[in-house]
């Protein structure tokens, strides 16, 4: 089931990370302050190698953070003037 208008998971990211500094949190991701900053404004998504560090870290599974980014990814999406194609028909 597709969720309406589903959170960037960055947003979901941000309270996962409760009162740990950004600075603090990057460095232990292994990654840069402005790198995390983008995926917590929403500006930058989470990769697969982003869901398996934040599996590790947090204690929660990739799958997880792969599955919202998806969601949240097919939803801007599907909110864009596309052009619908017809059924392809097989044998």
């Amino acid at each position: 089931m597709v969720m309406f208008n589903p959170p960037h998971p960055g947003k979901v990211l941000r309270e996962y990370l409760g009162d740990v500094s950004v600075t603090a949190a990057a460095r232990h991701l292994g990654m840069t302050r402005a790198g995390l900053s983008r995926i917590l404004n929403g500006s930058a998504g989470i990769s697969a190698e982003m869901a398996l560090k934040l599996s590790d870290s947090l204690g929660t599974s990739a799958e997880m953070w792969i599955g919202m980014q998806a969601e949240y990814d097919l939803w801007q999406v599907s909110k864009r003037y596309r052009v619908k194609l017809p059924r392809l028909v097989t044998a």
